[in-house]
């Protein structure tokens, strides 16, 4: 794989001098191609897919913004952890980063790797689908992953927002899921799309319809509770059930605005992150997690970090386990 860019002189922070106290910086590698399996951080320093969307810019920073905060988090891991750079859209090219984004997630899953794709505009998921989708088709010309004659990718979503605009309009942060159904109605796959934290006051009436056309397992913000949680827990296990390989995509802005005010589109309501942790948790343990990417962190907008913090967070989570 080649990435546009590498970061590791961002990997700094605190030295503790008790034994056995490592932090992220201390144990995160630069990728090569002798690497053993491990968790791989790829970045897409994208905000072209928000521009088109009518978004606020500023997330094509964020990558840099969760390597930063997550160099200083404490090291609980067993495996290994890379950092394989990143993927620029510089140009206003947004298709041909997507195109070069999903290259690299292929090459890191083919090399047994668990991809972390650190966003960037939500137009990240489109590429990170492309990569899983090469990865499962076995198109790749390195190591073939066993092919599958309609693999059942399952997309969970968790986002105040459908993203399931319709691209003929134009592609952006707004169309990803939608041109991965057309991508999957095309190769004759099914399209298994789960999206929890939707706001209903941040959908139209036609995204809901197209949501329902697709079959799309939806839970809204207002019905994540406490007291809901073991239920909905068990509606993503059955829906994992049935699906092959998982993709995990987490628009931060299905975060409240008081956790996460550094995103595009703060949410006037969200999910509190500690209703989210237990259903990541379920998500993770489940033995089907391929690929997760975090989308939407907007520096420019964020108070204290907070938002960086809380994304670093999730992949501390993601990754406490191997």
């Amino acid at each position: 794989m080649h990435a546009d860019r590498h970061s590791m002189q961002l990997w700094q922070g605190r030295i503790d001098p008790e034994a056995d106290s490592p932090r992220w910086h201390q144990r995160i590698q630069p990728l090569s191609a002798d690497s053993q399996p491990g968790v791989a951080l790829l970045g897409f320093a994208s905000d072209e897919g928000v521009r088109r969307n009518h978004g606020r810019v500023g997330a094509v920073n964020g990558p840099l913004a969760i390597r930063k905060a997550l160099a200083n988090l404490a090291w609980h891991r067993q495996g290994a952890a890379y950092d394989a750079g990143d993927v620029l859209c510089a140009d206003g090219d947004l298709e041909s980063a997507q195109a070069r984004l999903g290259h690299n997630v292929c090459a890191l899953l083919d090399a047994g790797h668990l991809p972390i794709v650190l966003g960037g505009g939500h137009e990240v998921a489109f590429g990170s689908w492309q990569g899983i989708a090469e990865h499962l088709a076995g198109c790749s010309s390195q190591i073939a992953a066993p092919r599958m004659d309609a693999p059942r990718i399952g997309i969970i979503n968790f986002d105040a927002h459908f993203d399931l605009r319709d691209p003929a309009h134009a592609r952006s942060s707004g169309t990803p899921f939608a041109q991965i159904a057309e991508q999957c109605a095309a190769r004759g796959w099914p399209f298994a799309y789960a999206c929890l934290g939707v706001s209903r006051a941040s959908n139209t009436r036609a995204l809901f319809q197209r949501a329902a056309e697709l079959d799309v397992l939806v839970r809204e913000d207002r019905e994540i509770r406490e007291a809901s949680l073991d239920v909905i827990a068990q509606q993503l296990q059955a829906f994992i059930a049935g699906c092959d390989a998982i993709y995990l995509t987490i628009d931060i802005d299905v975060l409240p605005a008081c956790e996460a005010p550094g995103v595009s589109a703060p949410a006037a309501r969200g999910v509190p992150l500690a209703l989210l942790e237990p259903l990541l948790e379920s998500v993770r343990d489940s033995g089907k997690l391929r690929l997760a990417d975090l989308a939407e962190l907007n520096p420019e907008h964020d108070i204290d970090s907070r938002t960086a913090k809380v994304a670093a967070r999730l992949i501390h989570l993601l990754t406490l386990t191997g």
